[in-house]
């Protein structure tokens, strides 16, 4: 597998974020890449952005704003063991039980039976993990910039955990995200485990470092409002990205091939 320093670079600064915003801001705007993709595909490789994935951009543009501007404020964390703290509270105990088990269920009972016809089975599993890898990454990256700034945080066995957990997590993620790819096209999957990723690593995120608790009905409104536009937008890049692309359609009574747009029907042969 190769892979590119843009992928490289785009993953620590990923990393660098969690270790400085709540998962609630970060984990929503990258949506923001696939806004940037399209506007580089159309200028450099002559792909149509249609007016529908001008409109999924403005959508995404719009909630990223939305949640910008609206987003709760990080809590302060001093050290890992205050992080520590958090995880082992009993709430988010339960949530992590219950997404090992609906994993276990999702990998032993349903991808023997369903794992090659209903999607919604190794995305669930990606999404389920990607929910506590990303809390991981929250606390790896707290004991990364806590240690650079002088107060070391690998002499504590928790930084330790947190760091086998999250090289855990990944593996299995990564996995099964590989095999949904592999199984159905990524025009599909792609929008369906942003959603599903996003909304289960918000709740994960609410419920471990209790991001919500000092914000009023009105503000976390108008939150799920941002992440419902983004939706809406990353929804529509993806179904719509192909459309009025050329394709190649062979004739069954002309030697040579004709094209056509994909969203036009194919014509009937004269008789």
């Amino acid at each position: 597998m190769v892979v590119g320093w843009d992928v490289i670079i785009g993953e620590v600064a990923n990393f660098a974020a969690y270790a400085y915003a709540p998962a609630i801001l970060v984990t929503p705007l990258g949506a923001l890449s696939m806004i940037i993709s399209a506007v580089l595909a159309h200028y450099f490789l002559d792909e149509r952005l249609h007016i529908f994935g001008v409109v999924g951009c403005a959508l995404c543009l719009v909630g990223s704003t939305v949640i910008v501007l609206h987003a709760p404020q990080e809590t302060q964390v001093d050290s890992v063991k205050q992080v520590w703290f958090f995880a082992t509270e009993p709430r988010f105990l339960v949530y992590a039980f219950l997404v090992l088990v609906f994993v276990g269920v999702l990998i032993y009972r349903y991808v023997p039976l369903y794992g090659g016809t209903h999607l919604v089975i190794y995305v669930g599993i990606c999404s389920l993990m990607g929910s506590l890898t990303v809390m991981c990454v929250k606390a790896v990256g707290i004991a990364m910039k806590l240690s650079f700034s002088g107060s070391n945080q690998f002499i504590y066995f928790q930084t330790w955990i947190f760091t086998l957990l999250l090289f855990v997590f990944c593996l299995t993620q990564l996995n099964y995200l590989n095999k949904a790819l592999d199984t159905f096209n990524t025009a599909v999957i792609s929008p369906v485990y942003y959603v599903m990723f996003t909304s289960l690593t918000i709740l994960a995120s609410m419920i471990m470092f209790k991001n919500w608790n000092h914000q009023n009905a009105t503000q976390i409104v108008t939150e799920l409002s941002g992440f419902v536009t983004i939706f809406s937008g990353t929804f529509l890049l993806h179904k719509t990205k192909d459309m009025g692309t050329p394709v190649v359609v062979e004739s069954p009574k002309l030697s040579h091939s004709v094209t056509r747009s994909t969203n036009e029907s194919p014509r009937r042969p004269e008789v």
